[in-house]
């Protein structure tokens, strides 16, 4: 099994915490992107941001959900 690049697990813990945070909360990606990374970010830091916010959703730990003509991301319920 690979082991997770410590930036890359960071960033996960910092958006699920970001997402958990709050009752019902979900985001876009770009707004995301806007909680998370600095004011001028890298290319670097924002590919690595959706590919962690993809492997959350891929993992389950996020869901997409379509409103209108946008994708929010939020912590998947464990009902």
């Amino acid at each position: 099994m690979k082991e997770c690049p410590p930036e890359r697990s960071q960033t996960a813990r910092e958006i699920l915490a970001y997402l958990s945070g709050r009752p019902d909360a979900e985001d876009t990606l770009e707004g995301i992107m806007l909680d998370r990374l600095p004011e001028k970010p890298t290319g670097q830091q924002q590919t690595l941001l959706k590919e962690v916010i993809a492997d959350l959703a891929t993992q389950g730990r996020l869901e997409k959900v379509k409103k209108e003509d946008r994708t929010l991301y939020r912590v998947r319920s464990r009902k």
